[in-house]
């Protein structure tokens, strides 16, 4: 195996990803090594056949396959799971790989000033928006009013253990080292004996959870991503977007720009989460407050160090009353007041009694001498330093501020149904929840505007006070003790209010109401979440009842925002039915908003995968109808994704760098209108597609057996992913209604059908690609970004969808009254892969990704073999739940995740 790689080649060479195979090929010979020494050869021997088999049974050897299936249905769980942990762990290591080599891609265009920049990247893309005709002058406007926020949830998609996610991390940095040090045989050889430690360590870590994680572990895990990359990843994109908005305008980055920033709902999100309550997002607003002490404290520290020098302004001699060093004099009061500040915040998570002593409570206060630092640094010709780490300080406190993320909180409307009839039965006016919508509406904007009225004359409310012999059941109880907690914590911890099944006005103004019966005195933006397709449908109607209820606009001012839900509502209606639903709802609420001079912000909760409303930002931000991004966006980041994009700081960069950029283009050069031919047509595919999906999901009267008897569904709740119920309600019901969209779309993925994304897209397409618009239809598929990226998205997760393995499955889990019902969902499978090859006129699903396609090409032979072990498994868990079968499955299931690069 060579182990050179001429490092001056251009990002263009036709052998680009030789480093990448020569990683991949490294890890594994590691790893087999490693087999033999922990294992002994037996093991290492019966993975090479395995191996030898599934890749001869991929190349159409029956035989093979059949030796296959034979000795893997035979072995006993004490030889399968290792057998199953040894592919798991390849491809683990192969994502690690993958990952590197995206960052050295980047670097190796950032190295070579000669090549075309990469796509997306900003010096790309500033040229390209001169080229189109946008002024210098628009360009840094838009700059200076952007707000891409990056939402992070705790969802349970993310299946390995943080212990072993530290391990591969550290993988991938003795990647990098090896990379700068190719050539020297006796560091590379040093640094092979690195990986292999990492790779022993990793092989004799338990891979399994024992204890579901509570919202306060997925808080802190949320957090370490801030420590772990976007700390340091954050300024070094700000100062790239610096440089290149220089070169390109004349006009640098305001120092405190904040383009970006950062938003949570780990400990905030209580929708269909019990374990979350009101003292749990009062500890989870401390535990990002106590993160970013802890980090300002560090970077302070850094900052006194560094500035050693004597000369000082006259302000900040006066300051520190002449010190010697004026700069260490100021910032060791800084720092000391960051430490206070860091066990103010621990003792208020426990519920103690804080220490005496100042402490930062307000981004400005800490603000002040950093900024006193930097006028004396420029008074006295110093600018140079000043431009170095306390610039990189003062633009972290614009972005982070003194929380990190600002926590969102989300509720259901039904809670808050449930906590306004108990206040309204109190108050001897009726049941709140027998009302209609109009008697709800009247009473909310009067109480509403008579306490607006008490506050504008600066008197106490005595409208919305909640008496105080008030007796609640325990979740109307809850729902008023986390408005307490709004009102208690500074606002500056905190960012939206999120309503789920949202579809009435009321249901806003309830918890406008409910914030100031609490004594909220900045009430949080109260955010309705419209999911499913009949209320994606219904959403501009409610955006503009909202607007005209009288005194909204007086309380919340011009600017409007709306989450737009991607999971339930593909769940609802299929992927392709459920896009174009949100893309009308977004054009119209958008034009709703402009002829009543609002501002609309969209907050888009889009998944990690496909079938949830997942995919590439940057591709589906361009995608977005015109007018609809405007400068400003919020998006959630979904469990393993997370880490996917930003726990390695090269990936972390990069996304910050395509979030920037495609906000840029999507606001300055939208795409066009689509014909009105073309909307008639996407009409008639969502009709469509919807009536397909739905005939089988809801049709089909044997689906939902189905469904539970093949896939893994009902053994998701023994894999401890997160602290949330797989189901709204907890209950165990065995339709798909009461079933998240995560654990729906996670189920279909292990057995390597993927049906939430495809399913009614065949039948769609082909039933207009047979009538008088296949013409239409292929023009709109090429032209089109909106219908381009969804068909594009589509195609890749057809690409990975394997039938013959759920085929296996079936065989193995289901009686033959079943059969036919998967032999017809297969035959929807290969219609969907005909139909769209035939609508896009390519050969192949993957043309436009052919590394993706040696990606899962390479891939697929070690997933097959972990698939066969568990369908065994899972027939064998369910004729006896044992502890040690058990253990065996989710090995399993964690190696298909790791296979398919994604769970829910």
């Amino acid at each position: 195996m060579s182990k050179t790689h001429d490092r001056s080649s251009s990002p263009s060479s036709n052998d680009r990803h030789a480093p990448l195979r020569e990683d991949v090929r490294l890890l594994g010979q590691l790893l087999g090594e490693v087999l033999v020494a922990q294992e002994g050869a037996p093991l290492f021997d019966c993975v090479e056949k395995v191996r030898t088999l599934s890749k001869a049974a991929r190349d159409g050897d029956f035989e093979a396959a059949q030796q296959l299936h034979e000795r893997l249905q035979h072995l006993d769980v004490s030889e399968s799971v290792p057998v199953a942990r040894a592919f798991a762990t390849f491809l683990k290591l192969a994502n690690v790989a993958e990952q590197h080599h995206r960052v050295r891609r980047r670097n190796d265009y950032r190295r070579n000033p000669n090549a075309a920049p990469q796509r997306g990247s900003l010096r790309e893309v500033f040229p390209r928006l001169q080229q189109a005709g946008i002024a210098a002058e628009e360009i840094t406007t838009l700059i200076r009013r952007m707000g891409v926020e990056l939402v992070f949830t705790a969802h349970p998609t993310e299946i390995q253990r943080r212990t072993l996610l530290t391990r591969f991390h550290a993988v991938e940095q003795l990647l990098e080292q090896r990379d700068r040090i190719r050539g020297f045989s006796d560091e590379e050889c040093a640094i092979e004996e690195q990986l292999r430690r990492e790779i022993t360590t990793i092989w004799r870590t338990d891979e399994l959870r024992h204890e579901r994680p509570t919202p306060l572990d997925e808080a802190r895990s949320g957090l370490l991503i801030f420590e772990q990359t976007l700390w340091d990843a954050l300024p070094r994109v700000l100062r790239s977007l610096d440089k290149e908005l220089l070169e390109a305008t004349g006009t640098g980055l305001p120092k405190d720009a904040a383009p970006i920033r950062f938003g949570s709902w780990m400990g905030g999100d209580r929708d269909g989460n019990p374990n979350v309550t009101a003292e749990i997002t009062r500890q989870a607003c401390h535990l990002a407050r106590w993160m970013a002490a802890a980090l300002y404290e560090r970077e302070v520290e850094a900052l006194r160090r560094e500035l050693s020098l004597t000369d000082g302004s006259e302000e900040l001699n006066a300051a520190v009353e002449g010190a010697r060093e004026p700069y260490r004099a100021l910032l060791r009061e800084v720092r000391d007041r960051l430490n206070r500040t860091r066990h103010w915040h621990v003792a208020r998570y426990n519920n103690e009694s804080p220490p005496p002593g100042s402490v930062y409570l307000h981004a400005d206060d800490l603000r002040q001498p950093l900024e006193l630092c930097w006028r004396s640094l420029h008074e006295t010709g110093a600018d140079l330093v000043a431009q170095g780490r306390l610039l990189d300080l003062l633009r972290r406190l614009s972005t982070f501020g003194l929380t990190l993320v600002r926590l969102d909180l989300r509720q259901d409307r039904a809670r808050h149904t449930a906590a306004m009839d108990a206040i309204t039965k109190h108050q001897g006016l009726g049941s709140y929840a027998e009302w209609d919508e109009s008697t709800r509406r009247r009473f909310l904007i009067e109480a509403l505007e008579r306490d607006s009225s008490e506050r504008l004359r600066q008197q106490p409310s005595t409208t919305l006070a909640l008496p105080t012999d008030l007796v609640l059941e325990p979740e109307p109880r809850e729902v008023l003790d986390t408005m307490q907690v709004i009102a208690n914590e500074p606002a500056a911890s905190l960012g939206v209010y999120i309503i789920s099944m949202a579809s009435q006005t009321s249901d806003v103004l309830a918890v406008e109401y409910l914030q100031r019966a609490a004594g909220v005195v900045e009430p949080l933006p109260v955010v309705p979440l419209f999911e499913t397709e009949a209320d994606l449908t219904r959403s501009p109607e409610a955006v503009r009842d909202l607007l005209e209820s009288s005194g909204f606009r007086d309380r919340n001012g011009n600017q409007l925002q709306i989450m737009l839900g991607y999971s339930d509502s593909a769940k609802d209606v299929g992927r392709l039915a459920a896009s174009w639903a949100l893309y009308r709802a977004q054009e119209q609420m958008v034009e709703v908003c402009r002829d009543r001079d609002v501002e609309l912000v969209l907050f888009h909760g889009r998944g990690g995968t496909i079938g949830r409303g997942g995919g590439p930002t940057h591709a589906a931000i361009l995608s977005q109808p015109p007018g609809s991004v405007n400068g400003r966006l919020r998006v959630t980041e979904q469990g393993e994704m997370i880490q996917a994009k930003f726990g390695i700081p090269g990936i972390a960069e990069r996304t910050l760098e395509l979030s920037v950029t495609a906000i840029l283009e999507a606001t300055l050069t939208p795409p066009k209108l689509p014909a009105d031919s073309w909307r008639n047509v996407m009409d008639d595919l969502a009709q469509r597609s919807r009536d397909a999906f739905r005939n089988v999901v809801r049709g089909e009267p044997d689906f939902v057996r189905y469904f539970r008897t093949v896939t893994p569904e009902p053994e998701l709740g023994l894999l401890h992913m997160g602290s949330r119920p797989a189901r709204r309600g907890g209950g165990n019901e065995a339709g798909i209604e009461s079933l998240r969209a995560i654990p729906w779309v996670f189920a279909w993925m292990q057995t390597r059908l993927l049906l939430p994304a495809w399913l009614g897209v065949g039948e769609a397409l082909q039933g207009v690609l047979e009538s008088q618009q296949r013409e239409t239809l292929q023009a709109m598929s090429r032209g089109w970004p909106f219908l381009r990226s969804t068909l594009d998205l589509i195609a890749m997760v057809l690409a990975k969808a394997e039938p013959s393995i759920t085929e296996y499955y079936e065989r193995t889990l289901a009686p033959d009254d079943l059969h036919p019902l998967g032999h017809r969902l297969r035959e929807r499978c290969r219609l969907a892969r005909a139909s769209l090859l035939e609508c896009t006129g390519k050969s192949d699903l993957l043309d436009d990704h052919p590394v993706l396609e040696h990606s899962i090409a390479t891939r697929n032979p070690y997933v097959d073999p972990i698939n066969l072990v568990q369908a065994e498994l899972l027939c064998r868990v369910r004729h006896r739940n044992e502890t040690e079968l058990v253990n065996a499955l989710v090995v399993t299931v964690n190696g298909v995740a790791a296979g398919m690069r994604n769970t829910g």
